[in-house]
Formats: C-alpha cells, structure tokens, sequence
C-alpha cells in the first residue's frame, strides 16, 4: 500500500492509524507548497486534488479520510477500531462527520483558504475569523464530549484518530492551547510510538507538553 500524504494536513490521522495497524507500506509526499496536488501527475490519481489517497495492494485508490479509516479499521479488524455494534459504529461516525464536516471544512479551511470562501481580498480577514470562532467552537463541542473519558468511545477508535489530527492542528499549525479534555487526549496520544513516527514523517517533533485552557 501507499499512501499520499502532504505534511501537517488530515492525512496524519491515517498516517497514525496505519502506523497503528502495523502495516508495511510506503509513503509518497505531495507538495502543496509548490501546489503539486494541482499538478497533472496527482490530478491522475484523484482529480479532488486532496489528500489523503490510499492506494491499496490491488492498485485501487480510496479517498477521504472517513472512508479510508472505515476501509483499514474493518480490512485488519485486529485493534477492534471500528467494533461491530451499531450503537458504537453510529457514535464514532458522529465524531468523525463533526470533526471533518465542521470543525474542519467549516472551520481550519476558512482560516487557511480563506479565497475559497470569498474572491474579494478583503472578506478574507473577516472569513478566517468566522473560521477560527467556527474551529473553537467546534473544539469546545468535543471537549465537552471528552468529559471522564479517556476515548470517544470505551475503547482506541478511528475517531481518535480523526480527533487527533484537528487537536494537532490547534497545538502545532495554530499555536493554540486546547481545552483540558481534548488537551489530556492528545498528550496520551502524542506519547504513543505510531503517532511519533508519524509526526516525525511529517516534519513536526511532538512537544514534551500542553497547556490546557481554563
């Protein structure tokens, strides 16, 4: 398997899980900063222009993040990532739809593509402020969902996984403090080996600690 990724995106969620999975598999970096996912050569592989891509054994391509993390947690079902139950299963998906319909479409794109939610140059400042007040918000919706709990649901899930990357985002590419919950959840997570690796892959060396809001 392959994966594409662009460092720092939502592609480190899968990055980890695959790590986490213990899969032998390569990875192939796009350069967004030289904006290669516009580029002919990615556009054959998914004409989104998007990471993450997964490219399966079979030479078969799977996008987005929800689908690929269903894909991998049910294909080596081992970790139990993705558990039969329906109840379960529907409160997972919950937390993930929020995580990369709200707080990340909504939210981290209006802050860091602000042009795509307005042509005029001068809505942009007031776009990405309407991101990060949508981004926070939706920060403060999952810490309160975090409360007493230690997963998002009783047991490691791909909704850790899709969680941890907007936890990322906040600590790493914005420079935020996260709220206690969401804070204590990405320190147990950082200080596991898969995510180290990941981070590492993608530039970022995790640091010794977070501050907590409030």
């Amino acid at each position: 398997m392959k994966l594409y990724f662009a460092p720092g995106t939502c592609a480190i969620g899968i990055h980890v899980l695959m790590e986490e999975i213990g899969l032998t598999y390569e990875v192939q970096k796009v350069d967004f900063a030289a904006n290669e996912q516009s580029g002919d050569a990615f556009l054959s592989l998914n004409r989104k222009g998007k990471v993450p891509v997964l490219q399966r054994d079979d030479g078969s391509l799977l996008t987005e993040f929800q689908a690929i993390a269903v894909w991998l947690a049910r294909t080596f079902p081992d970790m139990n990532l993705f558990p039969d139950d329906p109840e379960i299963q529907a409160r997972i998906l919950e937390v993930m739809d929020y995580v990369v319909g709200t707080v990340h479409m909504q939210g981290f794109s209006r802050i860091m593509r602000p042009g795509s939610f307005s042509p005029n140059q001068t809505d942009h400042e007031d776009v990405r402020a309407r991101g990060l007040e949508i981004f926070n918000k939706g920060l403060s919706q999952l810490d309160r969902q975090m409360t007493q709990r230690i997963h998002v649901v009783d047991s490691p899930s791909i909704a850790d996984r899709a969680l941890f990357y907007v936890e990322f985002w906040a600590v790493e590419r914005l420079g935020q403090a996260l709220p206690p919950n969401l804070a204590e959840h990405y320190e147990r997570m950082a200080s596991r080996a898969a995510v180290q690796t990941a981070l590492k892959a993608n530039g970022y060396a995790r640091r010794s600690s977070l501050s907590a809001t409030g």
